[in-house]
């Protein structure tokens, strides 16, 4: 079952974060830029199975030079719920919310060869450019209008 995160799904969303990512997942650039921003609770995605929280996925309102976008990220699930299309159901369900809002893209760091099948290409580099180290091969983006804003600048 697929339903929209909430404020109250804070402290399991934190262990849940914990059992995936473990404590290396505050040096990352992404959840920096995140840092004390609210995610959007329209757009961000949780899975249970049962009553339990099994995935979830986060998009975080972003802006790249003067175009509105949304962050996504973390996408996760309980480390004994991989492979079983999980984070594929919600990456679809974020997307679809996404486009549905009207924002141009989604931008997000991360593996290509996952990502590219939801339609999310690698930045050309230079283009976009994030606070803090990022390697260039896995900044994504996934143009979800074909608005003619420029989707290029500092990520803000």
């Amino acid at each position: 079952v697929l339903q929209n995160e909430t404020q109250a799904d804070a402290l399991p969303l934190e262990a849940l974060h914990q059992a995936a990512f473990g404590p290396g997942r505050y040096a990352r650039a992404a959840f920096r830029l995140r840092e004390g921003k609210a995610p959007r609770y329209d757009l961000s995605k949780l899975a249970f199975l049962d009553g339990r929280l099994v995935g979830a996925v986060r998009l975080t309102d972003i802006e790249i030079g003067s175009e509105k976008a949304v962050l996504l990220g973390p996408l996760c699930t309980q480390p004994d719920m991989k492979g079983k299309g999980i984070g594929r159901t919600l990456m679809h369900a974020a997307v679809d919310a996404s486009r549905q809002v009207g924002l141009p893209a989604i931008l997000l760091v991360g593996d290509f060869a996952y990502y590219n099948p939801f339609g999310f290409e690698r930045v050309p580099q230079g283009s976009i450019v994030m606070p803090g180290s990022v390697d260039p091969t896995r900044l994504l983006i996934a143009k979800l209008d074909d608005g003619n804003g420029s989707l290029t600048g500092q990520v803000r």
